[in-house]
């Protein structure tokens, strides 16, 4: 009865062993859910319009047996470091040499000034193992081309501005639209437990974009110039996987 005891206890041991060495060193294909945030820094003609800023967003991802993934990323930009006075028009100028905007009551105004944005990706990659034991993490390489948007936001906070009120604010955000271009380079760490999940590294955007208004106010003229935007960002993501069975077990030891 012992011996029988014993070959059976040998035989769960080296059965769960062989059950962690398919899950645990097997690449699988399973989609998953990404949420991240990125801190980014802008050149090009987006650095004269805007300073430092910030993008959060999330992905649906499809990772294949070979590594290789297909996603799709949006992501919303803001920031409140806008260089561009849009607002010239708009402002007097006291003997103090100070300027400010004035509401409809003849009193200073509490208009604010931000810098909103978004874009949307179709990203293509490969996640390219390193460690030799899990397989399904590594270096992580994505490029992608979508559709980016920004514009300088205003906000009337007592709505006492009538010159921005309605359609007339369009004449004053200069909303600039186009294609991107997107590469990732980073690590991507995907447990065997299915717990700690996670993206890190460095990403860029390069958008060719335009100002869709017909007219911008602070410049009393039509501004029709092809922009080359660009943006890069480091880069932090939460990984929320859905693995599918494999051979009758799930992706965990």
């Amino acid at each position: 009865m012992k011996n029988y005891r014993f070959i059976v206890l040998l035989f769960v041991f080296f059965s769960h062993q062989n059950v962690a060495q398919l899950t645990y060193d097997s690449s699988l294909a399973f989609p998953y859910f990404q949420f991240h945030a990125s801190f980014q820094l802008p050149s090009g003609d987006l650095s004269k319009r805007f300073g430092n800023n910030m993008s959060v967003g999330t992905a649906a991802v499809y990772k294949l047996i070979n590594n290789f993934l297909i996603a799709l990323d949006a992501n919303y930009i803001f920031g409140k470091n806008v260089k561009e006075d849009v607002l010239t028009q708009l402002k007097t100028e006291t003997s103090e040499q100070q300027s400010f905007v004035i509401d409809n009551e003849g009193l200073p105004a509490d208009l604010r000034v931000s810098e909103r944005g978004w874009n949307l990706t179709l990203n293509f990659g490969r996640i390219f193992y390193i460690d030799g034991i899990n397989k399904n993490r590594g270096i992580h390489y994505q490029l992608g081309l979508g559709y980016f948007q920004h514009k300088i936001k205003l906000y009337d906070a007592q709505r006492k501005v009538a010159a921005v009120k309605g359609n007339w604010v369009k004449g004053y955000d200069r909303l600039s639209i186009g294609p991107a271009f997107y590469q990732y380079l980073g690590y991507t760490y995907l447990s065997s437990n299915r717990y700690v999940n996670f993206t890190l590294g460095i990403e860029m955007y390069y958008a060719i974009t335009k100002n869709v208004r017909y007219y911008d106010y602070a410049t009393a003229k039509v501004d029709d110039k092809i922009r080359h935007d660009f943006l890069f960002g480091f880069k932090f993501g939460w990984i929320l996987p859905v693995y599918r069975k494999a051979d009758g077990f799930f992706f965990y030891n």
